[in-house]
């Protein structure tokens, strides 16, 4: 089990300035890769690094995700290994086709980093990026990763760099506390790690989310002695189907939390695994309803629909017929 945050509050990390870190450490070791990007790349970043001292594998496409994605998928077929950020709100809407038809279809090395996803874009409803893991988990050939924080998405960045076939990379706008207190764990694509381990209940959440799961965890053992675990299912898809069962079939209670809408995201996802194996215990989804958001920020929004460490904890009472 890998060393967490759980005692820790606030330990603020930025995975979309971790991505280009990292890739400009790789590039600095000499692998062998090309970037494709669009305008918000801040040339004050260490992406803006990259760009800056190794401007022969760096391709600006301003706001055209289309063409980024079709593009990047023409430079894998020619060879290349290609890293493409993305404004993540636009890439599953805009570049729908290119992601099917140019990325997956075709198989090729491509690892599209969608940055803002969720409710974190800060541009409202038509800038929340709620509906991507549905489309993700349809097509073939994808690979889905959701980093908990920074120092897990430099992870995923390194690790892809020898993965076949094309990966998509979801992270937050920016600033979300650290789940995992140093990198000193392992971390394989498609298993899932149990960040806390539980005997009542278990929460499995990716994302940002994992932080408030750890929160309401914590709140759920001072206020009820209740013992919650958590399974950080980083990678959405190929999902890990026997950590799923074997938290399932250890307590009966499971809740899944995303920064996703509840319907075809990660929770859907779980809930398919469990009914194919006919689990009869309790299950719970928590996540944006079927809804457009309200205006906030994603702090208020995440306390509006019950998706913060008050609202998980709320959701792991009722489960579990605790404070009567």
């Amino acid at each position: 089990m890998a060393n967490t945050t759980y005692d820790f509050d606030m330990m603020l990390s930025n995975a979309r300035e971790a991505y280009g870190e990292e890739l400009y450490k790789m590039a600095c070791e000499g692998k062998d890769f090309v970037f494709t990007y669009s305008d918000n790349v801040a040339p004050s970043t260490k992406a803006g690094q990259l760009i800056k001292e190794f401007p022969d594998r760096c391709f600006n496409f301003g706001i055209a995700e289309p063409d980024q994605v079709g593009a990047s998928a023409g430079l894998a077929l020619s060879g290349c290994t290609v890293f493409a950020q993305v404004f993540g709100p636009f890439l599953p809407l805009r570049a729908a086709d290119q992601i099917h038809t140019d990325i997956a279809y075709n198989d090729v090395k491509v690892r599209l980093i969608g940055t803002h996803s969720g409710v974190t874009a800060g541009g409202g409803p038509t800038h929340n990026d709620i509906a991507d893991l549905a489309l993700y988990r349809a097509i073939p050939n994808l690979t889905v990763v959701v980093p908990a924080d920074a120092g897990q998405c430099c992870k995923f960045i390194r690790a892809s760099m020898d993965f076949d076939g094309p990966m998509i990379i979801r992270i937050d706008r920016a600033g979300s506390p650290n789940v995992y207190a140093d990198n000193d764990y392992e971390l394989e694509i498609g298993k899932a790690i149990e960040t806390l381990e539980g005997t009542d209940a278990y929460i499995i959440s990716c994302g940002s989310n994992l932080y408030e799961c750890l929160m309401a965890a914590k709140a759920m053992k001072q206020k009820y002695g209740a013992s919650i675990g958590i399974l950080d299912m980083h990678t959405v898809k190929p999902m890990d189907n026997d950590a799923v069962l074997r938290v399932a079939q250890k307590t009966g209670n499971i809740v899944t939390v995303e920064d996703h809408s509840i319907n075809g995201g990660l929770g859907g996802a779980v809930a398919e695994v469990l009914c194919e194996a006919s689990y009869k215990g309790n299950f719970k989804r928590v996540g944006m309803p079927d809804e457009f958001a309200v205006l906030g920020s994603t702090d208020d929004i995440y306390h509006y629909y019950g998706m913060d460490r008050d609202g998980i904890e709320s959701t792991l009472v009722k489960m579990l017929n605790l404070g009567k």
